[in-house]
Formats: C-alpha cells, structure tokens, sequence
C-alpha cells in the first residue's frame, strides 16, 4: 500500500514545461508554485517518501503533529487546483529528446515529454544490519532527536554505536530529551578519557561488546540483546541511518550521486546541485533530501519553493528570447513583403 490517495490522474500530456520527479514535500511545493505560475507541470509520485514509517511530521510551523500522508495529499490536491498533473508511477530514466527537451520514461512505459526536468525524489536510510533494527523504524528505531525527541522524552533509550564520535555525539545530543541513556559501543572503540568524563557526568551508561539482536513485539521495543546473551531493556534506539539518494534515473543525462561527509564521517550520497538547484546539466534541477540528504520536512519544501522559481525564472527568459526571435521574422518578412509589393503600388 503507497501512500497515494486513490485518484489517478491523467497519464502523459503531450508536453509539459517541467516534470517533477518525486512527490513528497520537495517535489509538491515546487509543483504547487510552478503551477501557480500557470506553467504545464506534471508530479510523478511513487508514493515512498522518506518519512513513510513516520507517524507524524513535527517542527512544520502550522503543520505540526500532521501524519506524512496527510500533508502529502493535501499538497496533491493544492497543486491539482491551480491545474498540475499528479501522475502516480516512479521514474526508470530520463534522456534528452532534441531541441532542447527531454524524455522521461516511466517504469510502466509511459513516456512524459518537458522542458525541463526538476529531480525530486529524495533519499533512503540505510539502517545498520542488526536482526530486528528495521522493524521498529520510525517508531522506536529513531534517527533525529528533532524530529523526535520530544515524543522519547523520558522513555529509557539507547545509542547505538556504528561510529564511536558520532555514537558518542548522538547520546550526549539525546541527554537533552531522556535521562536513561545507554551507549552500546557494539564495537566501534573505546572512549577517550575525555569522551567518558563527559559521558559519565552526564549519567550516560557504557556497554560493550556487539549488539546481535532489536527486540520486540507489536507492544513496541523491549531491548537490545548482546553477543554474550545478555539483554538490556531499552523502549527506544537511537541510530545512525547512511542516506543513500535515489538517483538511478538520471543516468541517462550523465549525472550521478557523489558521497557525502559531515567533517571525516561518511553520511551518505547526494546529487550535487547549485543552490538554486541548477545541475551540471542544463535543463536538470534537482532539490531537497536528493541534494541535501540532513534537511528536514520543512527544509525540503522550502528548497522546492526555491529551485521552482529558478526553474520559473530561465523558462521566462526563453519565452522571451523565443517571442523576439519570433517577432524579428515577422518584421524581416515583413519588410520583404513591403519591398516587393512596393513598384506595383507606385
């Protein structure tokens, strides 16, 4: 089951000045003010954004609390009255067509002609390979104290470590939310003598040795068990997810997700983009966590509203360097038509 509403749009128009690939608040807010600006624009949603096994949406001023879906298809319905296409399907590659358009090829086969193509299709989390971890992701397996924080507050917690600076970041970050902290080193380190006085004046725990096991049941999480059988109790778990960007699709135009690194830490991939979303291929923008894999919801739906009216702006400067080619031939034929008619008037 997606997390599409169940009205199908229209499959491919003819032409449409801009496809967004990816519907999620990055790829709606662009489509919503790109067909505001009463250009032909058309979302093709797989119906998988990222924060699919999230409850809710929390620091979205005015949105707050709201479940994904929720606010995803109130944004399918906004850009569909001021008159977008939503096109439920996934992007299997994208080419140029000639003259300066392009071709965007569905899984299903249909096939989207544009000017333009704006690359929305976001990243995934690449959990670490622990039996259990996945099945309670978004809901006690936990990534952003942001994002949820506020909801793990006073719940007991762990860390689980996949890099000991980053582990050791994460638990004294979490402090500020729960005061029964776990760090589960699960064999990444040992902490310096300075990383253990600030874990330990925080009342911050230790624990050695590899986790081998998430458990749990429909209730929630129950804990964490070790390599040496021991279980520590734990309702919720704190990870450090890669995030890798979906970007198979724009092979065909010869651009390509480059790792990413916060200081010496690998994170994950992204496709690189100017801030108004400008690629290295002309034509081909790209925006929210497909470029900027850390930004959250309300991030991504401003960068969207961003790179839309940039993406606006060089359609607005084609339309016009057409309509005075355009307006040049017309005055040279018609010039030519006052020169020969001219000695039959005289």
């Amino acid at each position: 089951m997606t997390m599409l509403d169940s009205e199908q749009d229209g499959t491919a128009a003819a032409e449409y000045d801009v496809v967004i690939v990816g519907g999620a608040a990055a790829g709606l807010s662009a489509g919503l003010v790109l067909s505001r600006a009463r250009r032909r624009v058309a979302v093709v949603d797989a119906g998988e954004p990222r924060n699919a096994a999230a409850g809710h949406i929390h620091n979205y001023l005015g949105r707050e609390g709201a479940a994904p879906g929720e606010l995803y298809a109130a944004g399918r319905e906004e850009v569909r009255s001021y008159g977008g296409t939503i096109i439920p399907g996934r992007a299997q590659n994208v080419e140029h067509r000639g003259s300066g358009m392009f071709r965007v090829i569905l899984e299903d086969g249909r096939t989207l002609s544009c000017r333009k193509i704006l690359a929305a299709s976001g990243a995934l989390d690449e959990l670490p390979a622990v039996p259990g971890l996945s099945g309670f992701w978004g809901t006690d397996v936990l990534h952003c104290p942001y994002c949820h924080g506020w909801e793990a507050g006073g719940k007991a917690l762990g860390v689980l470590a996949s890099n000991l600076d980053a582990a050791i970041h994460q638990a004294l970050m979490w402090r500020q939310w729960c005061a029964d902290i776990v760090l589960f080193l699960n064999g990444t380190g040992t902490p310096s003598d300075e990383q253990e006085g600030q874990l330990a004046a925080r009342g911050i725990r230790i624990v050695d040795g590899p986790v081998t096991a998430v458990e749990g049941d429909g209730a929630g999480l129950a804990g964490v068990r070790l390599a040496s059988g021991e279980f520590v109790p734990r309702q919720a778990l704190v990870v450090m997810s890669k995030l890798r960007a979906r970007d198979g699709y724009l092979a065909g135009v010869g651009l390509a997700a480059e790792d990413q690194y916060f200081g010496d830490l690998a994170i994950g991939t992204a496709v690189p983009a100017e801030p108004s979303g400008a690629t290295s291929v002309p034509g081909v923008y790209a925006t929210g966590n497909l470029t900027s894999p850390m930004t959250q919801v309300i991030g991504a739906a401003a960068a969207g509203l961003a790179t839309a009216a940039a993406i606006n702006a060089e359609l607005i400067a084609e339309d016009t360097a057409a309509a005075v080619a355009a307006a040049r031939r017309e005055g040279l034929q018609d010039e030519a038509f006052g020169a020969e008619a001219g000695p039959l008037l005289r």
